[in-house]
């Protein structure tokens, strides 16, 4: 059995390859166990990725053109970089914008204005020279609708999409992926709204579960299914996956027109309601859409965001998630720019003052799943003998098998895999996570 692994360790170099397995001749070992079932299979992984928002882009454009493409290739490239193969774009303006804005005039009552030429200055770029690296699938998700088509009058604080303009609010949705082919641009994917339960201070739109449900199968379902897109819904926080689903998904007209449903992280783990919402409804993907942290610039100590991230994907996919997609790809020095002072955190960050880039832990532990974990793998059986460590498993279409695993705490853990009868001794440092790559 070739193995490989690949640490990083706090306070070291990250993402180094390692001899950190031997073989443990107790084949009757007990108890610090981390056991392997390849043969136990579960749900397909489909990609991994980040938001192309218009904050992300502008900063990108700000930067040198080295620095430019070292981004691209550090999130893209397969080989270099950590193989993303996955992106979400916003409809209309979202918070990590420079301002509110749409694509038609206000008050049209036909799309006949309708113009994306804004997202063609920087999005549109840093997403086509991003496939230069690798193939991105992309889904599409509206934080507002139009200030006229509300009920409050205006795109930020909440409101309501007023129901006269129902079917032309759908129609908006066919435009705008009219309008990325036409830059050669595909999207495969949209959510019906960002965060449909939040009214924000910036972009938002309320929606019930009802109205949403209705919104889908009475308009926004056949346009999609008329050209080949597939819709998510809720793409709001896990704790409220199970009450959603069950009036989406529990209406059959409704229900015909969903792929899947879309959750972020910010209301904490409810892994369980991942598992239960798969209990009731296991043809309907799920996606992980968002999930970020608070403003951290040029910090040196970003390892706790990282083990956050790692700690959730776990969670995530041992529970039948299928993509994991994170917020903003880039941030600026303020952790920006965002139009009404939302900062937060992003894997990759750029001081565009002086022209620098700033590589935080995330970056490094969403790489020990995105850069070896391969699009059409399957997540299988494992288990764990202590709550002190997380982990989760994969067999690729190669055959190779892949374990990530978690230490969070201030402890060296030292344990045996198990795997198809075979024994391997290893250690992980406190405060580090190890991909091991086992090809039997």
């Amino acid at each position: 059995m070739n193995i490989k692994a690949i640490k990083t360790v706090y306070g070291k170099k990250p993402m180094q390859a390692c001899d950190a397995v031997s073989a443990c001749g107790d084949v009757e070992r007990e108890g610090s166990l981390i056991s392997i079932f390849p043969d136990i299979e579960y749900q397909e992984i489909k990609g991994f990725g980040g938001a192309f928002t218009e904050a992300a882009s502008n900063t990108l454009e700000q930067l040198s053109k080295e620095n430019r493409e070292t981004i691209l290739k550090l999130y893209f490239d397969t080989k270099e970089g950590i193989g993303y193969n996955f992106g979400r774009v916003h409809i209309n303006s979202c918070d990590f914008s420079l301002g509110n804005y749409t694509y038609v005039e206000e008050g049209d009552e036909t799309l006949a204005t309708f113009d994306i030429s804004r997202e063609e200055k920087s999005v549109i770029p840093m997403i086509q020279d991003a496939k230069k690296y690798n193939e991105i699938e992309l889904f599409a998700s509206p934080w507002s609708p139009p200030a006229y088509m509300k009920t409050t009058g205006q795109m930020n604080r909440g409101g309501k999409l007023k129901p006269e303009y129902f079917d032309l609010w759908a129609s908006y949705y066919v435009k705008f992926i009219e309008e990325y082919k036409k830059n050669g641009i595909d999207i495969g994917m949209i959510s019906v709204q960002n965060e449909p339960k939040a009214a924000q201070t910036w972009d938002s739109c309320l929606y019930t579960a009802e109205e949403e449900r209705d919104f889908v199968k009475n308009y926004l379902g056949k346009k999609m299914q008329d050209i080949g897109v597939k819709i998510l819904f809720w793409d709001h926080n896990k704790e409220r996956v199970v009450q959603r689903a069950k009036v989406m998904l529990n209406d059959a007209e409704a229900a015909k027109y969903i792929y899947g449903i879309a959750m972020h992280w910010y209301s904490g783990d409810h892994f369980e309601q991942l598992e239960m919402f798969h209990k009731l409804f296991p043809q309907k993907e799920i996606v992980f859409s968002e999930g970020c942290y608070e403003y951290s610039l040029g910090e040196s100590d970003t390892v706790k965001i990282g083990e956050k991230y790692a700690h959730d994907m776990i969670g995530n996919f041992n529970n039948y998630c299928n993509i994991f997609c994170d917020w903003n790809l880039l941030l600026n020095e303020k952790g920006g720019p965002n139009h009404v002072g939302n900062f937060c955190d992003a894997p990759i960050m750029a001081d565009t003052q002086n022209d620098k880039v700033y590589i935080h832990d995330s970056y490094y532990y969403i790489g020990h799943f995105s850069k070896f974990v391969q699009k059409g793998a399957k997540r299988i059986g494992s288990s764990k003998w202590t709550a002190d460590l997380d982990t989760v498993s994969f067999k690729n279409p190669d055959g190779k098998i892949v374990s990530v695993v978690l230490n969070a705490t201030d402890q060296e853990k030292s344990f045996c895999f198990d795997l198809e009868g075979k024994m391997l001794e290893t250690k992980l440092e406190a405060h580090s996570i190890a991909t091991y790559i086992f090809e039997v």
